[in-house]
């Protein structure tokens, strides 16, 4: 090869030079080999990885910074461990679990009866379950850390659906049954034809509402419904929302949002959408929306704001807030959704999040032994001395048992938070009326407010479900408690004109059960009287759980029904109701699902697999020892 020679270079130093080049490149490529190397196998190298992968191969590690509680490095997720505990920050104890789930159920999954109608609907879901396995399969199989679906539904007990769809054989029942899907795709349809895409439908004038609870968020009804549609077989419903989250489900919004509301509706809309159907679409939209609310949480004692901008990540508390305060049911209903967002992307930061709460409220003294309403993110101390088992403080609760039940009851601390408060309300807030009725008073400062809302009455099924755990001398006088307090839900309900009940009900001045006030009298189509009995079927089998269950449904029909879905009523004293023009998400999500397994049979959406956010959206128990026993991948029916 001829060289061009360059004015006083010789040729020999010509060819040095081009040798020392050889060398140099030689040298570099080995260092790119080398750095290439240590980003894919040096367990600190995530964050470089989220240059290179896609969201589907990875999922980020954090998210906002700046707060105090970000300073230090988030835990790295050992290999093959389930839920992830923040260690050392909470003291809970993640016990290992002995019990082995029977074994596989997934070759008589679909084995239904009813006929042909019934076999497309076994094909189209066994379709898309088989499908969503070998998605999952194809994208995290060579990472152990990374969540697998198919080795998950191996881990539960009985198939979500049950055998047979949990269709009842008493025929009455099964009519029942019927007339509650009937009802659910008639308030669909009527959303999809006149507001398709807003967050909720107005029957009357026949169009969408937005608000602005979500932060410019879309679509809260087809989220909120999709596993309703989903468990009732409405298979073409439940597509068009599915087609809908992937195509129109914007998460890059930029206005005010609920933290409390969006976790609840759209995070534990899509977690349930996942964990019942394995569509990894549902999956990825609920991390990538969990991500977004995570620098709420950047305060100084880590207790998040109650308001965020899902754009810019800005956090505000409530204008109404006392003192800036957080609420207690906002930021204590966090739990159990953020707790299976570290679960499904690996990322400890959401429990590390959700555990420091629970360090903070373990810490600060609660006054009786109660926990108050308000508290402030920036001290971390009570604001005032309200105590409400209904607004403000209710969901609270039901997640500390809750949580406990999610852990495969292995979560200790959930448990000795959830007792001992439940023994202060028994000695504060629990009271008997002069007619024999037992509710839940407010406590204000000392003083009791003989007031019992409706929102409060979710409590006899959340006392229900805890009554197996509790003390052994105090099991049988907590499934009482629970029934004398769903009893006394149901008095609020006969005592109307509507059958349906108040926003809140008084005990004074000769009122049992009654609301006093007007502004107390209306009714959004509210599920938590219905929600208690749906428990407390399942706990006892008593049949006036069921028959209390549809009276609400003839009074729904009667008084709620109007021509283009369901509406809220503004007086439930008058049978000349006045509408109120709303048909909101929770009543597609909460009021008619519980409607429909009520009059199901226990193995659809078994207790002993599944407990419900404050949505009532599904999410499953977290057995750590089966998902971590890499022996259940080959279980066989014949074993």
């Amino acid at each position: 090869m001829v060289f061009r020679k360059l004015p006083g270079v010789s040729a020999s130093g010509m060819g040095l030079r081009l040798s020392q080049k050889f060398m140099f490149l030689l040298f570099l490529s080995g260092l790119v080999t080398l750095c290439f190397g240590a980003l894919f196998f040096l367990p600190d190298s995530v964050r470089l990885k989220r240059i290179f992968l896609s969201k589907t191969e990875i999922q980020p590690v954090t998210v906002g910074s700046g707060s105090e509680n970000d300073v230090r490095e988030h835990l790295k997720r050992p290999k093959d461990q389930g839920m992830t505990s923040a260690k050392g920050e909470a003291g809970i104890k993640l016990k290992s679990q002995s019990r082995k789930p029977p074994v596989s159920y997934e070759a008589t999954e679909v084995r239904l009866a009813g006929g042909k109608a019934q076999e497309d609907l076994n094909l189209s879901r066994s379709k898309t379950e088989s499908a969503s396995e070998k998605v999952t399969s194809s994208n995290h199989g060579a990472n152990s850390d990374t969540f697998s679906y198919k080795k998950f539904r191996r881990c539960l007990f009985k198939p979500p659906l049950g055998r047979d769809s949990g269709r009842p054989a008493d025929p009455q029942t099964n009519e029942r049954r019927e007339k509650v899907k009937e009802m659910m795709k008639f308030a669909w349809d009527n959303y999809k034809r006149y507001a398709w895409g807003k967050n909720e439908l107005r029957p009357l004038t026949r169009n969408g509402h937005i608000g602005n609870m979500f932060g410019g968020l879309r679509g809260a009804s087809v989220v909120d419904s999709l596993d309703t549609l989903y468990i009732m077989g409405l298979m073409d419903e439940y597509n068009d929302a599915k087609e809908w989250v992937k195509t129109s489900l914007d998460l890059n919004s930029n206005g005010e949002a609920s933290l409390f509301e969006v976790n609840i509706r759209y995070v534990g809309g899509l977690l349930s959408a996942y964990y019942l159907t394995g569509e990894e679409l549902f999956k990825n939209k609920a991390v990538e929306l969990g991500e977004k609310l995570l620098p709420a949480f950047n305060t100084p004692t880590g207790i998040p704001r109650g308001v965020i901008n899902l754009g810019s990540g800005t956090s505000w508390s409530w204008g109404w807030a006392s003192a800036g305060s957080s609420i207690l049911a906002e930021f204590g209903t966090l739990h159990l959704e953020f707790v299976h967002l570290t679960e499904l992307s690996s990322n400890p930061v959401y429990t590390e999040k959700v555990m420091n709460i629970r360090k903070l409220l373990n810490k600060i003294e609660k006054p009786h032994g109660l926990y108050p309403n308000f508290l402030s993110p920036v001290s971390g101390n009570w604001v005032q001395h309200h105590v409400s088992i209904g607004g403000l403080g209710d969901s609270f609760y039901e997640y500390l048992i809750k949580s406990y039940l999610m852990s495969d009851k292995t979560d200790d601390d959930a448990k000795k938070m959830y007792y001992t408060a439940l023994e202060a309300i028994e000695a504060n807030l629990v009271q008997k009326s002069p007619g024999g009725l037992t509710y839940m008073a407010e406590w204000r400062g000392g003083i009791l407010d003989h007031k019992m809302g409706h929102l409060a009455c979710f409590s006899g099924g959340m006392i229900g479900i805890g009554a197996d755990d509790g003390a052994a001398e105090k099991r049988q006088h907590y499934l009482d408690l629970a029934a004398e307090i769903t009893h006394t839900c149901h008095e609020s309900y006969t005592r109307s004109a509507t059958k349906l009940g108040p926003e809140a009900f008084r005990f004074d001045s000769g009122a049992e059960a009654t609301a006093t006030r007007l502004s107390d009298r209306y009714y959004i189509l509210r599920p938590e009287v219905i929600e208690s009995y749906m428990y407390m079927w399942r706990l006892t089998h008593d049949p006036k759980y069921r028959e209390w269950g549809w009276e609400a449904v003839e009074a729904l029909e009667q008084h709620c029904r109007v021509e283009s879905g369901f509406s809220g009523i503004r007086d439930v004293y008058t049978t000349s109701v006045s509408h109120d023009n709303m048909q909101q998400s929770f009543f597609l999500s909460e009021t008619l699902k519980y409607l429909y397994l009520l009059f199901s049979d226990d193995d659809l959406l078994s207790l002993e697999d599944w407990v419900f956010n404050t949505e009532a959206h599904p999410l499953p128990i977290i057995r750590n020892s089966c998902l971590q026993d890499d022996t259940t991948q080959e279980k066989t029916v014949s074993e």
